[in-house]
């Protein structure tokens, strides 16, 4: 049986943790601005001091993403990416680095290509997990047993609005991290981040000390990503990335440069101040 990375990005989290740090979660749609073209924008973000990427599964109906990343995923679909375009694009980047790449998709795409043949393919890449910001963790227990079964992460998203309650049966029913929503809404750079994200965090370590609390919507340079490292496990920045790839304007060898330039910023961001 072929099993996943979740053992790599557990030991990632550690590392960051055990270094007086955040790790640095960087996202990018497969297909975008072409499948080679994304495969290679997440090798150069890993090369500028990612330390997991998340590969986005383009869809029609991205309710969670913002203006930025819509556009992205409309550029992705309409070159006509698909789940095998993502897989591909996990395991090479995955294989061309050695660390730690999950991908975020909506249910949907994976019911209707099924659970066992999902999980089986994405263990086969290397992949360590999937984000699932839909799932209900109520409704999860079948995606919870291939995950498991194949050695995946199951992330669950959690936003200000949860109760404490709630927050205790995410973190329970998930592994890998929990993805911190710092505010209501879609993704998006933001001038600020928002206290309600330190909040959420808090909140959510209190129902499960050991597992890794990670923050995403809204960060998107440097100063923002070693505020949210004060208090968080991981940083996670997506549109920022993604817009300056649509930045580039066709030009590869900018956005590629564009990309590691960001992540060299917040890989230092992320560094906390003893």
């Amino acid at each position: 049986m072929t099993t996943g990375n979740i053992q790599l990005l557990s030991d990632t989290l550690a590392k960051a943790k055990a270094e007086n740090r955040a790790a640095l979660i960087a996202y990018l749609p497969a297909g975008f601005p072409t499948v080679d073209g994304g495969i290679a924008a997440i090798k150069a973000v890993f090369d500028g001091g990612a330390d997991v990427v998340e590969v986005g599964l383009p869809h029609s109906d991205p309710v969670l993403d913002g203006p930025v990343i819509q556009t992205a995923d409309d550029i992705a679909l309409r070159g006509g990416v698909k789940i095998a375009d993502v897989m591909r694009t996990v395991r090479e980047a995955h294989e061309a680095t050695g660390k730690p790449v999950l991908v975020m998709t909506y249910w949907n795409p994976i019911d209707r290509y099924g659970v066992e043949r999902f999980t089986e393919e994405l263990a086969a890449a290397g992949g360590a997990g999937c984000i699932l910001p839909d799932l209900p963790v109520q409704e999860s227990d079948v995606w919870r047993a291939h995950a498991d079964k194949h050695g995946l992460a199951t992330v669950f998203v959690v936003a200000p609005s949860s109760r404490d309650a709630r927050l205790a049966t995410i973190t329970a029913a998930g592994s890998g991290f929990v993805y911190a929503a710092s505010l209501m809404g879609v993704t998006g750079t933001r001038e600020s981040v928002g206290e309600q994200a330190a909040d959420l965090v808090r909140r959510t370590r209190a129902t499960a000390p050991a597992l890794p609390v990670c923050v995403g919507l809204g960060v998107s340079n440097a100063a923002q990503a070693k505020e949210v490292a004060a208090f968080a496990d991981g940083v996670i920045v997506g549109s920022a990335f993604v817009k300056r790839i649509l930045d580039a304007d066709g030009d590869e060898t900018a956005g590629l440069a564009a990309v590691r330039e960001l992540a060299a910023e917040l890989a230092e961001g992320v560094r906390r101040v003893s």
